[in-house]
């Protein structure tokens, strides 16, 4: 089943502890501090993969945890840095906040790549805090924690051509005669239920991906029958291919109703360019009239998929409309940037630090109150008895 949504929960790694050590030998029985700095936590990186086609693979897993970084140790040995995880997802695949909906990401080209969740930074060792003043320093920071995110995944399909039209217009037929696809096919409504991508070979070696869309109806672009979600396959095909069932003689009035629900959807599908093809020209000895007159189409073209009658033409006029080298071949509209770059929002810089001590943990700075607090410090690792330093208080965690 094809997948094009999916909510992930993605969390980097924390950032390992500094080290709290002090020089031990046979010969230096006091040689001061020398614990090392923790590692970085690993990040999450989400990257586009041209070899996808869906967001399948994430319907099994969808919570990703990344590494914590190694703590820091004596002889000023720094910790490891904490593994990074990369998910691969489709072209075309779009990434939002699932908190508040705003966009993060807009994947369009292959081998796209961005740091979705930065890893905390490591804590630095007891021996950076020394001073002539404080040689023996009792404390290391702790590790910060890292980004975590809900994110939403949303795959708009990269294609060449889209089939447009009305159930049962023969959409799947199409794409079943002029591509590698094998979409179900049957003689009633709605026997295609998810979009479908097939790959169209030319004979100069050249190919072109065309997509199947589930059959849309009147009142789509406001959501009837699933169209938004069909819609939006839509959006970033150079051309659509506005399929038509010739053999009931209306083809004027089925264009004008889906042509009626890409105009009010947007996104820039009411100004594509449009092959309007006449299907089941095989059913009627006398070839249905069509007779509308407009700017966006490009060509009128009829056909049988039973028959195979008109096939190889259209096949060869596809390859002539779609001009790969083409610069500009979808408009882009202002809600839609052309590629949306996402900077990862750093952590918040804290007004305190917990730093480890050897009976436990020690806030320096402004130390926030109630569940701030607790969360930092269940976060560094604070335990049952361990002890807890804000200014001149000493608190026992219960």
């Amino acid at each position: 089943m094809f997948h094009d949504r999916a909510r992930i929960r993605v969390k980097a790694g924390r950032g390992g502890d500094g080290g709290l050590s002090f020089r031990r030998e046979k010969f230096v029985p006091k040689g001061g501090p020398d614990g090392g700095d923790g590692g970085r936590g690993g990040d999450i990186i989400i990257v586009a993969d041209k070899d996808l086609r869906d967001l399948s693979s994430f319907r099994a897993k969808s919570v990703f945890d990344a590494r914590r970084g190694g703590n820091g140790s004596g002889t000023r040995k720094h910790g490891a840095d904490g593994d990074d995880i990369v998910l691969t997802v489709p072209v075309g695949t779009q990434i939002a906040d699932a908190a508040d909906g705003s966009a993060v990401a807009d994947l369009r080209e292959d081998e796209a790549r961005i740091v979705i969740a930065r890893g905390g930074g490591g804590g630095r060792g007891n021996s950076n805090f020394a001073t002539p003043t404080r040689q023996t320093p009792r404390y290391a920071e702790t590790g910060m924690p890292g980004q975590a995110f809900e994110l939403e995944l949303h795959l708009k399909l990269m294609a060449d051509a889209a089939c447009a039209g009305l159930p049962n217009a023969g959409k799947s037929s199409l794409l079943a005669r002029i591509s590698n696809a094998k979409p179900k096919v049957a003689d009633y409504p709605f026997t295609t239920l998810a979009p479908m991508l097939g790959t169209v070979d030319g004979h100069d070696g050249r190919q072109l991906t065309v997509a199947d869309v589930p059959g849309l109806i009147e009142g789509a672009s406001e959501g009837i029958g699933l169209g938004h979600e069909f819609l939006a396959h839509l959006e970033r095909a150079r051309l659509l291919l506005h399929v038509i069932d010739a053999s009931e003689g209306d083809a004027d009035a089925r264009f004008a109703v889906i042509d009626r629900e890409l105009s009010a959807y947007g996104a820039g599908l009411g100004d594509r360019p449009q092959l309007v093809v006449l299907n089941k020209s095989d059913l009627d000895p006398e070839p249905a009239p069509f007779t509308v007159e407009d700017e966006r189409i490009v060509a009128v073209h009829r056909i049988s998929c039973a028959t195979g009658a008109g096939i190889d033409e259209l096949k060869s006029l596809l390859f002539t409309l779609c001009v790969q080298d083409d610069p500009a071949p979808v408009p882009v509209v202002e809600e839609t940037p052309a590629f949306l770059e996402y900077r990862p929002r750093p952590p918040e810089r804290r007004q305190f630090r917990v730093l480890r001590t050897g009976q436990g943990f020690r806030v320096v700075g402004i130390a926030p109150e109630g569940e701030e607090l607790e969360a930092a410090l269940r976060d560094a690792g604070v335990k049952r008895g361990s002890e807890i330093e804000i200014g001149d208080e000493v608190m026992v965690w219960e």
